[in-house]
């Protein structure tokens, strides 16, 4: 039983669940969307990528992301998870990444988007 993300009731009253790929889906949104520091028993648990859209664009900046976003992904679903593809963008307010992975479990090829829109 996986519980979904985020936390809700389904129709009957109990706790939400999911199948496995859709909770491994939910896990590398909590990943990738969590600031380190966020967590308490887990400080170095995130990416970071919310400040992403304050920075100023450039290259190098791009290039930084993209490293330390494949790095937490290795590190925290490394065993989850086979990165097959990863695209970090910030345009205007909105913060894109686009993901192409592989279930270590079940050798199953997915593609997800994940987007969050920062507002002042």
């Amino acid at each position: 039983m996986n519980i979904d993300f985020p936390f809700h009731f389904d129709r009957r009253g109990a706790t939400a669940t999911t199948d496995y790929a859709d909770h491994v889906r939910d896990m590398i949104e909590q990943l990738l969307f969590t600031t380190p520091g966020e967590r308490i028993n887990r400080p170095d648990f995130g990416c970071g990528l919310m400040q992403l859209v304050f920075a100023p664009n450039s290259p190098e900046l791009a290039a930084t992301v993209q490293f330390t976003t494949q790095a937490a992904l290795a590190q925290w679903l490394g065993d989850v998870i086979d990165v097959r593809s990863l695209e970090v963008k910030a345009i205007d307010s909105t913060l894109r990444v686009e993901l192409d992975y592989a279930l270590r479990a079940t050798g199953e090829s997915h593609s997800a988007t994940f987007a969050r829109e920062i507002t002042a």
